[in-house]
């Protein structure tokens, strides 16, 4: 089962609100089971170039079925997976991309791009709880 159109706008809509209370302007993106955009949000003065990297962490998220900054700790020099954020045309791998979860089965991942890679993380994790 994939993540619904509801769920997907639900889990926007409580990022966008949770970036809003840190007065973040935040590009927001939903990706579905098959890493395909479902939802997505640029909210007013969000930066151009953090578009496309929402859309990457939710879409590497979903690829690994793991947070962005857990792949980024083993993608590290010496590390078992070092360079492999030039695979698939290229993955985000510092943390703002959660997998979405129900029922213990990844149905699809959020991607936050804006801020500091610790409020991405946050305000990701807020589009998480909304959808839980």
């Amino acid at each position: 089962m994939g993540i619904t159109l509801e769920q997907a706008e639900t889990a926007v809509k409580a990022a966008k609100q949770k970036a809003q209370e840190l007065g973040l302007k935040m590009n927001i993106a939903v990706v579905d089971a098959g890493a395909n955009l479902t939802a997505f949000a640029r909210m007013d003065g969000a930066w151009l170039g953090s578009l496309d990297i929402s859309i990457r962490k939710a879409k590497t998220a979903r690829f690994f079925d793991m947070p962005t900054g857990e792949l980024g700790k083993l993608s590290q020099p010496g590390g078992p997976l070092f360079n492999i954020e030039h695979s698939n045309n290229g993955l985000i791998t510092f943390p703002g991309g959660i997998p979405i979860l129900s029922g213990g089965e990844v149905i699809g991942a959020i991607g936050v791009s804006g801020s500091t890679v610790e409020d991405d993380h946050t305000v990701a994790q807020a589009g998480i709880d909304a959808v839980a």
